[in-house]
């Protein structure tokens, strides 16, 4: 059963344009969770470093075509150098070749900021943009 498959065991650090390519792999196969491209190429800061935990295993039973995927949180870092949460479902070519976090102490610091982050959504809700920018 696939569900019962571990999970990586591990945080990604990404930079920007990693993060972009992931979330336009996202868009392309229709992945459930993701922003849309043009967003984070807008708001994410360039030489920002962005981190990925990952939360599950996630399957599209209804897409055979599409590989099994972990959905990861998302912690971006803002242009403003705010950070915000997301989702993100990556499939595992995608995500085994990124650079990971090194550290206990720096994946126990990225735990503090992912659970300390506002959404994308209250994020844009707070900037008085809305949530239809996404």
């Amino acid at each position: 059963m696939e569900s019962a498959l571990p999970l990586p065991r591990e945080v990604k650090a990404i930079d920007s344009a990693s993060l972009i390519r992931l979330e336009a792999r996202a868009c392309d196969l229709g992945l459930s969770q993701r922003l849309d491209p043009t967003w984070v190429r807008a708001n994410a800061a360039s030489d920002g470093t962005h981190y990925l935990w990952p939360i599950m295993w996630h399957n599209l039973s209804h897409r055979r075509d599409v590989p099994r995927h972990v959905r990861w949180e998302l912690l971006i870092t803002l242009r403003t150098g705010n950070r915000v949460l997301s989702l993100l479902d990556v499939i595992p070519d995608d995500f085994t070749p990124l650079p990971k976090v090194t550290s206990r102490e720096q994946g126990m610091q990225v735990r503090l900021l992912l659970d300390r982050a506002p959404s994308v959504r209250e994020w844009l809700l707070r900037e008085g943009e809305g949530p239809g920018r996404l």
